[in-house]
C-alpha cells in the first residue's frame, strides 16, 4: 500500500483526512483500489450483520432483565444488586481479555445496561410490578 494518501485514481475516493467517501465507480478503475474497495464492503456487511445481532441480543437480554425486574418488584427488592454487579465486572472482564477486547470496552458495555436495566426495574416497581410500562420506548 502507498505512504500517499492520495486516491489511486482520480475520483476513487474524497474527503479529508479525518474522513473518507469511496465512489466504487471512479475507484474500478484502478485495479488495486477496486479490489481494497471490495474488501471494504465485504467487511463492512460482516460489521452489518454483527450489529443485528448484538441489537437482537440486547433485546432479548432485556427481555430477560425485565422478567428479573418483575419479580424483584413483586418481593420488594431493590432494582441494585451490587454483589450480582460485581459479579459481573469480574466475569467481564475476564470474557474480554479471553477475546482479546479491551476490558475498558467491556466496562462500558456493561454501565449501558446495568444503567438501562435498573431503570427499567425502577419502572416496573413503580408501576407495582407491571411489565406492561416497558411497552413503550422510554
Amino acid at each position: 500500500m502507498p505512504a500517499s494518501r492520495e486516491p489511486h485514481a482520480p475520483g476513487a475516493y474524497s474527503g479529508s483526512e479525518s474522513e473518507t467517501v469511496i465512489d466504487a465507480a471512479a475507484a474500478a478503475a484502478d485495479p488495486q483500489t477496486a479490489l481494497i474497495v471490495a474488501k471494504i464492503t465485504a467487511l463492512r456487511q460482516s460489521i452489518d450483520n454483527v450489529d443485528t445481532a448484538i441489537v437482537s441480543l440486547l433485546a432479548e437480554r432485556f427481555k430477560y432483565t425485565s422478567q428479573v425486574g418483575v419479580l424483584k418488584a413483586r418481593a420488594g427488592f431493590a432494582p441494585a444488586d451490587y454483589k450480582r454487579e460485581d459479579y459481573q465486572i469480574e466475569r467481564l472482564h475476564r470474557i474480554a481479555v479471553a477475546a482479546g477486547l479491551d476490558p475498558d470496552i467491556a466496562e462500558m458495555y456493561r454501565e449501558f445496561v446495568v444503567s438501562e436495566a435498573k431503570k427499567r426495574h425502577q419502572r416496573i416497581a413503580d408501576a407495582g410490578g407491571d411489565p406492561g410500562v416497558l411497552d413503550v420506548f422510554a
